[in-house]
C-alpha cells in the first residue's frame, strides 16, 4: 500500500539524507516534502538535482511538497515586494515539484483566519492579507498552467474557512484546492471536520496526524483524540480518494523522544523505532480509507 510522510520527522531545515533512508527503511513509499516549509529558502537547480538523486538512492517518489508562506519573502504580504518576493519563493516551489516528478501540489498556508482565538492583529490585516493573496493567485496560477501542477491551501488551526471558501469559489479547480491538516481540524473540537466536508470536492492534499486536541503535535494516528473513523470516510468519499495516504508527523511528541537531548542529537535507533511504530499506525489509517472507500461505493446506485 502506498504511503507518504513528510521529510521533517525531527528537523525541518538541514540535509534530509538520513531521514529518507530510514523512512525507506521502514516502508513507505512516497514523501510529502515538508523541509524549508516555514523559511525564505529557495532551492538552486544543484539542489533540486541532489534530491532527485536521493529519492533514486532510497528508492521513494515525491507526493506533494509543502511550499512556504515565507518570512521576509511573504506570498499574502500587503507589502509589494514582500509579496513579489512571496510569489516567487511558491513558484521555486512549483518548479522543484515538477522537476522531482511529483504527481501532487504544492501545499500552502493562508492568512490566520481564525473562526476562535483570533487575535485583533490578524483581524485588522486580513482584508489587505486576502488582496494581496489574490494578487499572487493572479500571478501564480500561469506557472501552474505551465508546468501543469496544482496548488493546494491548507486549513489552519481554528480556521474559519472564510479565505478557503473566497479562494476555491475564484479560481479553477483544476489548478487550486485544499490540503486537509487533521490535527489543525482537530484543535477546533473537530468543527475543522465539519468545514471541510463542503468542500471535499476540493480535497487534493493530506496532512493526517493526531493530537490531543489543544496542541499542534503531530502524532502518529490513535496516539490522540482525533476520529479516525470520521477522517476516513470524508478522505474516501473526496476528490483525494484513490490517491497515496499521507501523513505529517513528527517525532517530539512520542515515547520514542529523548527529552534534554538537541533534535539532531537524538539516537537512530529511537529514529528507526519512531518510523516502525508509525508506519504500522499509518498503516491501519490507511487502511481504514480503503475500506471505507469500498464501502462507498457499494452505497452508490
Amino acid at each position: 500500500m502506498d504511503i507518504a510522510i513528510g521529510t521533517s520527522i525531527l528537523c525541518d531545515t538541514g540535509s534530509p539524507e538520513t531521514y529518507l533512508r530510514l523512512i525507506a527503511e521502514a516502508g513507505f513509499t512516497h514523501l510529502h516534502w515538508d523541509h524549508q516549509w516555514d523559511t525564505d529558502f529557495l532551492y538552486s537547480s544543484f539542489e533540486i538535482a541532489q534530491c532527485r538523486k536521493w529519492l533514486r538512492t532510497y528508492g521513494l517518489k515525491l507526493l506533494d511538497i509543502h511550499g512556504s508562506e515565507g518570512v521576509e519573502k511573504q506570498w499574502f504580504s500587503p507589502e509589494e515586494y514582500r509579496r513579489r518576493s512571496g510569489v516567487e519563493l511558491v513558484i521555486n516551489r512549483v518548479v522543484m515539484l515538477h522537476e522531482l516528478e511529483g504527481p501532487g501540489c504544492v501545499m500552502m498556508h493562508l492568512p490566520p483566519n481564525r473562526a476562535i482565538k483570533s487575535t485583533p492583529e490578524d483581524e485588522r490585516l486580513l482584508p489587505a492579507r486576502v488582496e494581496a493573496l489574490r494578487r499572487s493567485l493572479d500571478e501564480i496560477v500561469p506557472a501552474l498552467e505551465k508546468y501543469d501542477a496544482r496548488l493546494a491551501v491548507e486549513n489552519r488551526r481554528n480556521d474559519s474557512f472564510r479565505v478557503i471558501a473566497e479562494v476555491m469559489a475564484e479560481y479553477p479547480a483544476e489548478r487550486i484546492g485544499i490540503t486537509l491538516d487533521t490535527g489543525h481540524a482537530n484543535i477546533d473540537e473537530a468543527r475543522g471536520l465539519d468545514r471541510m466536508e463542503k468542500f471535499k470536492d476540493r480535497l487534493l492534499a493530506l496532512h493526517l496526524n493526531d493530537n490531543d486536541g489543544a496542541g499542534d503535535l503531530h502524532q502518529p494516528p490513535f496516539y490522540g483524540t482525533l476520529d479516525w473513523e470520521r477522517v476516513a470516510r470524508l478522505v474516501a468519499t473526496s476528490a483525494y480518494a484513490g490517491r497515496p495516504a499521507s501523513f505529517e508527523l513528527i517525532m517530539r511528541h512520542t515515547p520514542f523522544f529523548v527529552p534534554d537531548v538537541p533534535l539532531a542529537g537524538q539516537p537512530e535507533k529511537n529514529l528507526k523505532d519512531f518510523l516502525a511504530d508509525a508506519y504500522d499506525r499509518c498503516l491501519r489509517a490507511a487502511e481504514m480509507i480503503e475500506r471505507a472507500g469500498k464501502t462507498a461505493r457499494k452505497m452508490q446506485p
